[in-house]
């Protein structure tokens, strides 16, 4: 398994690649394991806390933990961005503080369009 500053070169080759025309579009890295439950310490949240901020089930959280299930892709790209530290991503602060179940599961109105 390769470093984080591995990855992390690994992206900056990618997009220099790209910048220079030598290569179209762009892969994103996910990871194959994720400690949901030292991401969510570190944060100083509870279950239900991160279950309700980040939009999560409460019962997906506990399985994670619990080692019975593992985050699909998505989930484990969310989770890790929900990990880097706020000092390296100042933008993503405003993220954290705001509940994400609805923009996961947007209210949908009566005639199923967005509300």
């Amino acid at each position: 398994m390769k470093t984080q500053f591995e990855q992390m070169m690994d992206g900056l080759n990618d997009v220099e690649a790209f910048l220079a025309g030598k290569q179209e579009g762009f892969r994103a890295h996910v990871p194959q394991e994720v400690d949901v439950k030292a991401i969510r310490n570190r944060l100083g949240m509870t279950q239900a806390r991160f279950s309700d901020t980040f939009g999560f089930s409460l019962d997906a959280i506990q399985h994670w933990e619990g080692g019975r299930r593992t985050p699909e892709a998505p989930a484990r790209k969310l989770l890790t961005v929900i990990g880097i530290p706020p000092p390296c991503s100042p933008h993503l602060i405003p993220l954290r503080l705001l509940p994400l179940s609805g923009l996961l599961n947007p209210p949908l109105s009566t005639s199923g369009r967005l509300r």
